[in-house]
């Protein structure tokens, strides 16, 4: 089968019923037509977007390392967040690596969207890669508390191994760094 030509997997939009409402997402639930003619359910979460930034200064990654109810523990993370409504992702990206580390970016360069988890969610995380890094004062929002690391390429890869680097958008960027993706050394 051809990947480019799968118009007979597309499900039928019939309704969409709300059931929350949230500050940072919505979830709906949508009834379609499956490709057999019988009808579905689709549970769905609508998220803004979010971005992410490769920084890398003097050879170490920066990472955050903050408290994540969902996991009940402290995850270390590539800088990132949200975008706000009508936001660009790129300066969105700019925004949170100097809201979270303190560093501004001389330039900054798209890597790869992707999508987080797209059986149930729209959500889609724009990766950047940050360089020309200049070292400034930390803002976090007022609900954000975390600490800065500045990691070797050895160390992250110990963290993923001992599970404390374990989201996707880290796991992406440490090996987008790892493969050469992103310069070696961004300082």
């Amino acid at each position: 089968m051809n990947p480019n030509s799968s118009e007979h997997l597309k499900e039928k939009w019939l309704s969409t019923e709300p059931v929350f409402q949230g500050k940072i997402i919505n979830v709906q639930v949508d009834t379609v037509e499956l490709p057999d003619g019988s009808v579905g359910k689709r549970e769905i979460v609508k998220h803004p977007g979010a971005v992410a930034v490769l920084a890398v200064h003097e050879g170490k990654l920066l990472l955050v390392d903050q408290y994540r109810q969902a996991l009940g523990r402290c995850e270390l993370e590539i800088p990132a967040g949200k975008l706000e409504k009508g936001e660009d992702p790129m300066e969105a990206a700019k925004r949170e690596l100097e809201e979270e580390t303190g560093f501004k970016c001389g330039s900054i360069r798209l890597l790869h969207s992707f999508y987080t988890s797209p059986g149930f969610a729209d959500e889609i995380i724009h990766l950047y890669a940050a360089e020309d890094l200049k070292e400034g004062a930390v803002s976090p929002d007022e609900d954000e508390f975390l600490e800065i690391y500045k990691v070797t390429l050895e160390e992250a890869r110990q963290y993923i191994t001992e599970g404390r680097i374990s989201d996707a958008k880290t796991l992406l960027a440490v090996y987008l760094w790892q493969f050469g993706a992103a310069s070696a050394d961004q300082s």
